[in-house]
């Protein structure tokens, strides 16, 4: 059975001070039901990704929806959360949903809104993402998980990385001056990133500002059905493969920066696909730190072990790269609001598969790949898309 997304939405994404969540999450729920030809009576499952944590008292949001959409009332709601991949694991649920015949028109919602806390409480928060036990006391909060373990591990095994990572953060946010969705329009440029200072200062281990996704508010929403039950032909976007993932969640009981679970997912979902890394246009990553899609190139196959510099430094992941990565813009332009995030890259994809991503539209925009993670490549979530 072929399943596509076939409607799908967007909010901006930022520091939304007046806006609702229930505004928020009813806005795209009804885009994406209007964008994909359909009634709101037409949805029979509602998949909610909200990793919340703390962000906001409301804390079961399965039936919040119901309030803006009454004609909703009745139908089988879930909330579900994998930590950073919460919106993936939202997307699966649906998936296997309609797979299964138990629902036709899926709806599929991811929101966060991160900015009602401080910068200290929203790390506390963050950190609920680690293994308590032993990384809750890693200076720095999430972003010392990312700095004083995993990059600096690296940058110890493989040597200095700071101008690859510094071009990481330039394209992305470069890409991101095109996503009229994104967090952050600003280029930066490679000197200002690579470079620190009182507006770019270290956060953690090598990591600088600029190296670190944003704090953001933001939702998204997909509709998933069966291939002949697409209403719009011009919003048909088959996935061809998915894979998840789930490696140990102690970063003590692996090594650090071989993300092997992201490795396994990707060769799991390009051999169901019958697909290389060849023959994908381009892949939306999962970059919350700039040292993540640096080891996202060696676990997707680009770079062996300890070679994934030669990605950026090569421009191979340019926008006019042999494989742009995040033309997007990225977590790190985008914005990462959590429970959003794995939704937003499907639609971000989905935008360039249709041809609907306007100045974000990639010259050739045939097949894509999705990598959306949870944790530090604990929950690790892959997609296959074609244009249909």
């Amino acid at each position: 059975m072929r399943v596509s997304m076939t409607g799908w939405a967007h909010s901006r994404f930022g520091k939304m001070d007046g806006i609702d969540p229930e505004q928020m999450i009813g806005d795209v729920a009804l885009q994406a039901i209007e964008h994909a030809g359909l009634e709101q009576s037409d949805i029979d499952s509602l998949h909610v990704g909200h990793y919340n944590g703390g962000f906001l008292y409301q804390d079961f949001p399965s039936s919040l929806l119901f309030n803006t959409m009454p004609a909703l009332r009745f139908i089988p709601s879930v909330r579900l959360e994998n930590a950073c991949a919460t919106g993936s694991a939202a997307l699966h649920s649906a998936l296997n949903a309609v797979s299964s015949g138990r629902s036709r028109y899926a709806l599929v919602l991811g929101f966060e809104k991160m900015s009602e806390l401080s910068t200290p409480e929203i790390g506390e928060v963050l950190l609920k993402c680690s293994y308590a036990r032993e990384e809750a006391a890693v200076a720095g909060g999430f972003a010392g998980l990312f700095g004083n373990v995993i990059a600096k591990t690296y940058f110890d095994r493989y040597g200095d990385q700071s101008d690859a990572l510094a071009m990481i953060a330039a394209k992305n946010h470069h890409n991101g001056l095109s996503n009229p969705y994104a967090h952050m329009r600003k280029d930066f440029g490679f000197d200002f990133c690579r470079t620190e200072s009182e507006k770019n200062p270290f956060v953690a281990g090598p990591l600088k500002r600029t190296d670190c996704s944003l704090v953001s508010d933001g939702a998204a929403a997909v509709i998933i059905c069966r291939d002949d039950d697409v209403r719009n032909s011009d919003n048909r976007v088959r996935f061809l493969a998915t894979s998840q993932v789930n490696d140990y969640l102690p970063m003590s009981r692996r090594d650090p920066i071989a993300f092997e679970g992201a490795t396994r997912a990707w060769q799991q979902a390009l051999a169901d696909s019958s697909l290389s890394l060849n023959e994908l246009s381009f892949v939306e990553t999962h970059d919350c730190f700039t040292i993540a899609e640096l080891i996202e190139y060696e676990a997707m196959g680009l770079a062996r072990p300890g070679e994934g510099a030669r990605v950026i430094l090569d421009g191979i992941s340019a926008r006019d790269g042999r494989l742009p990565v995040n033309p997007s813009g990225g977590l790190k332009s985008k914005g990462h609001p959590i429970g959003a995030t794995g939704v937003s890259m499907h639609v971000m994809a989905a935008m360039q598969l249709s041809g609907q991503a306007g100045d974000m539209q990639l010259p050739v925009a045939d097949r894509a790949g999705v990598f959306n993670m949870g944790g530090s490549a604990v929950a690790n979530y892959v997609s296959i898309l074609e244009r249909a």
